[in-house]
């Protein structure tokens, strides 16, 4: 089962805390094994604290037994990712934890 959440058009500093305890939320309301794609379409505003946030939804999703990955990237969240060197943990192929070890 694959379920697509809307992220909100702010990921940043001063949304972060709110955000991901939404986000972690909607991850716990899902059946173990399942998918979940982060969909960053309507993503506008964002800093490194917004790519945090998608990073701890990929930690949370992994510990109970779920994938996370983010579609729809601003071009420039991408380009924030890609600097940083996570957007591979973000895409549909990143390895789970049980490939990581």
């Amino acid at each position: 089962m694959t379920t697509r959440i809307a992220l909100p058009p702010q990921l940043d500093t001063g949304c972060a805390t709110a955000q991901l305890a939404r986000l972690c939320q909607a991850l716990d309301a899902l059946p173990a094994g399942s998918a979940c794609v982060l969909d960053a379409a309507q993503v506008q505003q964002f800093d490194s604290a917004g790519l945090a946030v998608l990073l701890a939804c990929r930690r949370h999703a992994l510990a109970s037994g779920k994938t996370v990955h983010v579609a729809q990237w601003p071009d420039k969240l991408h380009a924030l990712a890609q600097v940083y060197g996570v957007a591979e943990w973000l895409a549909p192929e990143a390895p789970t934890l049980a490939q990581s070890a």
